[in-house]
């Protein structure tokens, strides 16, 4: 006869996928990683049952333990709340959970008014979005500074280098004192592994923002070509 037999698992994420088997361990691990919430939907192989993960016998009591020593969601650990999001142009069509769920990828830095977020010709593998305050991207042309782009609450930037990796083209200095989230290569490639689903709506938006971005450089230089020809013709 078998003996201690594995009892496997599984969960149901906020992309609306199952996923599993796992064995315990690995739901516990996401109950402390935020990842696995008290409505969380959780699959019992050897009782062929679903229930709510904080009516799980085995679950319960660590959500409880999280109540009783004030612990805190994802939003509270990352300083921000998953309605925080919404001034994000990419996560507008994200629903509340997919916003905590994606909260697990971000970080969250500060800058003060002048601070350096990046330099022209760094290594790159990150892009931003801007919480809260206001940055530029720049050139210097010598001792003098050409701003290229202003980007405010809701703006995100460095979206190719994230894809590509590639050296960044311009400075991105703060104009103010600002708050950004930032997605880097690799929590990006855990998101893919993760919760693919999750990935599918961030990336469309994130297509949609890099298309308009093309569409107002192409304005751009058909506005300043106009000119030039018109001001030759006089």
């Amino acid at each position: 006869m078998q003996e201690n037999s594995a009892v496997y698992f599984h969960t149901w994420g906020v992309d609306n996928i199952a996923y599993g088997p796992v064995e315990l361990p690995a739901p516990v691990n996401c109950i402390h990683e935020d990842r696995v919430l008290p409505d969380t939907w959780v699959f019992r192989e050897d009782r062929g049952e679903w229930t709510r993960a904080a009516e799980m016998a085995e679950l319960k009591a660590l959500f409880e333990s999280k109540t009783a020593v004030g612990a805190h969601s994802s939003a509270a650990v990352h300083g921000i709340t998953p309605g925080s999001l919404r001034r994000m142009k990419v996560f507008a069509d994200m629903n509340e959970r997919q916003l905590a769920s994606f909260l697990q990828y971000l970080e969250v830095q500060k800058f003060l008014p002048n601070a350096i977020v990046f330099r022209k010709g760094e290594h790159s593998d990150a892009m931003f979005l801007v919480l809260e305050g206001e940055v530029r991207a720049r050139v210097m042309v010598g001792s003098k500074e050409s701003t290229l782009m202003t980007m405010g609450v809701g703006d995100c930037f460095g979206e190719i280098a994230l894809l590509d990796e590639r050296p960044r083209s311009a400075d991105v200095v703060a104009n103010s004192e600002s708050t950004l989230l930032k997605i880097s290569a690799g929590a990006l490639k855990r998101l893919f592994q993760e919760a693919p689903a999750l990935a599918a709506p961030f990336l469309m938006a994130l297509s949609r923002a890099l298309v308009a971005r093309v569409r107002r450089l192409t304005k751009r230089y058909e506005d300043s070509v106009l000119f030039a020809r018109t001001a030759t013709e006089q």
